[in-house]
């Protein structure tokens, strides 16, 4: 076999295994540590559309200036969130504080 013609083949093999696999896509959604109710509902929305087309979900409070003491509501914020997305996705990661951001990772079911 002729090297060329070998290498050509690996090339094609390998092509034709980068398209079989599958693309994770990765969609955020940020919250303030005191966002109002409605708000809350139109993100909440959109996160459901997000899981319901197959995209991991990675929602995240962003604490500003001194608005950090106020952990406690963002993290009452996440779990609110993952408990009204039950239906749609399981939370792969409880909300955990990095700096100032607060971030939770929700993967869509398998079924929706």
């Amino acid at each position: 076999m002729d090297y060329k013609k070998f290498l050509y083949e690996q090339k094609k093999r390998d092509k034709a295994l980068k398209s079989k696999a599958t693309k994770v896509i990765v969609k955020e959604i940020r919250f303030g540590p005191q966002t109002d109710a409605h708000d809350y509902e139109f993100k909440k929305k959109h996160a459901i559309k997000f899981l319901s087309e197959g995209a991991k979900l990675k929602a995240f409070v962003f604490f500003k200036g001194r608005s950090i003491v106020f952990k406690e509501q963002g993290q009452i914020l996440l779990l609110k969130l993952a408990q009204d997305l039950e239906d749609y996705g399981k939370v792969e990661q409880m909300p955990r504080l990095e700096g100032k951001r607060m971030t939770m990772f929700i993967s869509p079911k398998k079924g929706k």
